[in-house]
């Protein structure tokens, strides 16, 4: 009979190699997706200094300044690129649509011939349009990534942020709370 001993510290990574698998798996099951932090939330945003985006009109600080009527500033950073932009542009049409709501875009990172060529196949819901040719907008703004939309206030105070595509969905739970104000 052979007495063997067994030395247990040799299997102590192998059960911290499993404990830390553990607690990654909770921990990801707790994660939101839907919640991304901003710190524009209540706050003034900064200001989009953009490039003209062919003949359209360019957006300026002025334009989501505080208002005196009762309109929802919507900011939408897009690109031609981006395969989710293509799902949300029906949803952003009618936005652009409702009486109460103003659409602007920020065309991130793009090439203007595309940019032009999907507005011009796609339609466009923007009241007026720029170019973040650089990304800084993007980066001072705190976008994740496009699609991403931000919702302003009369006060031209953020009141939320979605990023992702806006399906009909999204438009339901998150966007006509605010709208239909």
């Amino acid at each position: 009979m052979i007495n063997k001993k067994i030395n247990f510290f040799k299997f102590f990574p192998l059960l911290i190699f499993f404990l830390l698998i553990l607690i990654a798996f909770f921990a990801l099951q707790k994660y939101d997706r839907e919640s991304l932090p901003s710190v524009l939330i209540g706050k003034s945003p900064p200001p989009l200094v953009l490039e003209n985006l062919g003949n359209y009109d360019l957006v300026s600080k002025k334009d989501l300044d505080s208002i005196e009527d009762n309109k929802i500033r919507l900011v939408n950073f897009w690109a031609s690129w981006c395969p989710p932009c293509r799902v949300e542009h029906p949803q952003l049409e009618r936005l652009s649509e409702l009486e109460n709501v103003e659409l602007y875009g920020v065309n991130y990172k793009d090439k203007k011939n595309s940019a032009l060529n999907f507005l011009k196949e796609y339609g466009n819901p923007f009241l007026k349009i720029g170019t973040d040719q650089s990304g800084r907008n993007a980066i001072e703004w705190g976008v994740y990534g496009v699609p991403e939309t931000f919702a302003i206030d009369q006060e031209g105070r953020v009141l939320f942020r979605h990023a992702g595509p806006i399906t009909k969905e999204i438009m339901k739970t998150k966007f006509y709370k605010f709208i239909n104000q």
